[in-house]
């Protein structure tokens, strides 16, 4: 098969380590059932969660990423002062200024390491894996911690059905280093974004449009607003048009797959886009049962449930998809390295 590559002057980048986590505390939709007008039937039939993890009070998102990243650099065995640079993609970062990053690497003690925020929803993580990977692929740097972490609880209207039921709180990280020459790592990707989508899933306040005054607290502006039949429309139809743009590239097919991992917003639309690309389901990887929507943590964490349910394996061709606000969309052809 041919696949996509590099230039020959450039040193592919791989996966070498992983770690995940998410809080202890869990909402199950009989939680939800006592909050507002829902039912774990209604939840269940219209997007497969079950239930959720959510951070409690005074735990921030560079605190779910840090212990993320400590089980990496476990899962590596080395010490954070091996870390060149972090990237963490977030859209609840604890604060607008410093970055995330930078709460982070003081964290877990990565002193040697220079690092930075990326915005870009659910498609954050596998946007951020691209960047950290073509910093190794251009020689400058050879380890980089790329981190998807959000806690998106803390910008929900729990009085809210349409957006409560669906997002949870957690992160993942991975480490990037140079693939050996037996190795092949990241194969390809593809990004896409569509601006036109941006009233359809935003939070409208809070920025310096509309910063917090009396007026926007009143109208719940620093809540999530999602229109949720347009945003449906668009990840149905862009998840899988943009995984199918990869394969196609790589005059791959999905049968050629080993593992289909896509961002968790909603079961149906990964069952759809997996029928698309004519992958039987027992080779899609869906944990939204348990973890609900973690927006940049979603595909990590799926990544790490694969792992642990023995639907990776060393050579395994994998692909990775996701679909966010903005509109964002992305995908990632890759062979997994990892044992």
């Amino acid at each position: 098969m041919s696949l996509a590559r590099p230039p020959r002057s450039l040193q592919r980048a791989k996966i070498s380590a992983l770690g995940t986590f998410v809080p202890p505390r869990v909402l199950t939709n009989a939680d939800l059932e006592k909050m507002v007008d829902t039912s774990d039937q209604w939840i269940v039939e219209r997007t497969g969660i079950r239930e959720r993890h959510i951070a409690e009070t005074g735990v921030a998102t560079s605190d779910l990423a840090a212990e993320a990243a400590r089980r990496c650099l476990a899962d590596r065995g080395l010490d954070a002062e091996a870390v060149e640079v972090i990237i963490v993609a977030t859209v609840t970062p604890d604060m607008p200024f410093p970055s995330t990053a930078c709460l982070v690497q003081e964290k877990i003690g990565a002193h040697h390491a220079w690092g930075f925020d990326l915005g870009a929803a659910c498609s954050g993580f596998l946007y951020a894996l691209q960047v950290g990977a073509k910093l190794i692929e251009s020689g400058a740097q050879s380890r980089v911690m790329v981190i998807g972490a959000d806690t998106l609880s803390t910008m929900i209207d729990y009085t809210d059905r349409s957006t409560c039921i669906l997002f949870g709180d957690g992160a993942g990280a991975v480490l990037l280093e140079p693939a050996g020459e037996s190795e092949q790592g990241l194969l390809d990707y593809a990004h896409e974004i569509d601006g036109s989508g941006a009233p359809a899933l935003r939070l409208p306040a809070g920025g310096r449009l509309r910063p917090r005054g009396a007026v926007t607290v009143a109208n719940k502006e620093h809540f999530v607003y999602q229109d949720g039949q347009t945003v449906y429309k668009f990840a149905v139809r862009k998840m899988a048009e943009i995984a199918e743009k990869v394969l196609v590239r790589n005059h791959l097919t999905g049968k050629d797959l080993a593992c289909f991992i896509p961002h968790q917003a909603n079961r149906r639309i990964i069952e759809s886009t997996a029928q698309r690309l004519g992958m039987p389901m027992e080779c899609v990887l869906i944990n939204i049962d348990r973890y609900g929507n973690t927006i940049a943590a979603t595909v990590p964490l799926a990544m790490g449930t694969a792992r642990e349910e023995g639907k990776l394996h060393r050579g395994d061709m994998v692909l990775l998809a996701s679909v966010g606000a903005g509109f964002t969309a992305g995908a990632t052809l890759l062979r997994w390295e990892l044992d």
